[in-house]
């Protein structure tokens, strides 16, 4: 066995009926678009079932396991388990819960994708460990397994060498951060360009947000002005002031900016304080006027141009569809 054909690590996607097939592909996308880039086999691909026969997904559609979990032979590294509507049956399968234990012992990591925290739960898993879940379902989760720490708000969360992750596109976010642990930054930064994704995204989970934080750079200068920016949202954060916080002329930043990050200082700034906004909109009870001081606009209608060219809404409109989508999430959810 060649030295290239000893790093390639299997990657085991757990389905069982009723889970969402975005849970399933997207993840296992990244991977293989990992693959791709490097021209070169890293990871290999199952799909496993507790028998071969298909399980049908929320699309109506069914997926046919690539393998049955008693036919795994060789050392998994990579186990994670799906999310679904059909969770629930899946939590009290002792099969499968058997099965998930004994393949967790062997296999270098486990994880889950959305609502997959569940099954992870009930296999004892997550006893005394920290987790997340789809954001509406995270009380849910609390509830029923008082021994597991929840942390909503988060994308995604290890703890040890178990991961979960929040809702169903978040999943992608988990291959492509455990891309970058195995195979470093550089491959999954050309992963997360590849799939039009950011490689990371802000630390709170929104469901209802097309506004992902610029990347961080990789260049030292550049990614602590960022870093710094972010921390004093209200802070002067002109080209001149981020310049001189990173030892460069004006100019000499402007291009050291866009070349690492694709954007401009000022599309940058304006980027990471509308997100802070919204995060404001979304978890408190606060004015538009408090909100766009606390976030570094200069006025009010400073921020509702910046909500204008970066949603498309003003800030009142997209509080009244978060709280509409929350609202119906929480129907969904019941």
């Amino acid at each position: 066995m060649t030295g290239e054909q000893a790093e390639v690590r299997l990657v085991v996607m757990l389905v069982y009926p009723g889970v969402v097939a975005m849970d399933v592909y997207g993840p296992l996308e990244a991977f293989a678009t990992a693959n791709m880039i490097a021209r070169r086999p890293l990871y290999r691909l199952a799909i496993a079932g507790m028998t071969a026969a298909p399980v049908e997904t929320s699309l109506g559609i069914s997926i046919a396991p690539s393998i049955a979990v008693a036919d795994i032979k060789e050392p998994i590294d990579t186990l994670l388990v799906s999310g679904g509507f059909g969770q629930a049956e899946a939590s009290s399968d002792d099969r499968l819960l058997g099965w998930l234990r004994t393949g967790k012992l062997h296999a270098r990591r486990c994880g889950s994708i959305c609502t997959g925290a569940f099954i992870l739960a009930a296999a004892g898993l997550l006893e005394g460990k920290r987790a997340t879940t789809h954001w509406a379902m995270a009380g849910e989760l609390s509830r029923r397994y008082p021994r597991v720490s929840v942390e909503a708000d988060r994308i995604f969360v290890r703890d040890g060498n178990v991961y979960t992750s929040a809702g169903v596109t978040s999943g992608i976010d988990l291959a492509i951060s455990m891309i970058e642990e195995d195979h470093g930054r550089m491959l999954a930064l050309r992963v997360a360009r590849s799939l039009v994704v950011y490689l990371k995204r802000p630390s709170g989970q929104s469901q209802f947000s097309n506004l992902l934080l610029a990347q961080f750079a990789a260049s030292p200068p550049v990614r602590l002005v960022q870093e710094w920016a972010l921390e004093n949202l209200g802070a002067d954060l002109g080209v001149k002031v981020l310049a001189a916080r990173a030892h460069m002329s004006e100019r000499t930043f402007r291009r050291a900016f866009a070349e690492e990050t694709g954007e401009t200082p000022h599309d940058f700034v304006e980027r990471i304080r509308v997100d802070a906004a919204r995060n404001l909109f979304e978890e408190a009870q606060l004015s538009v006027q408090v909100v766009a001081t606390s976030c570094g606009f200069d006025s009010v209608d400073t921020l509702r141009r910046a909500f204008m060219r970066r949603l498309g809404v003003t800030p009142q409109q997209y509080l009244r569809r978060f709280r509409a989508g929350q609202d119906e999430a929480r129907v969904g959810a019941g």
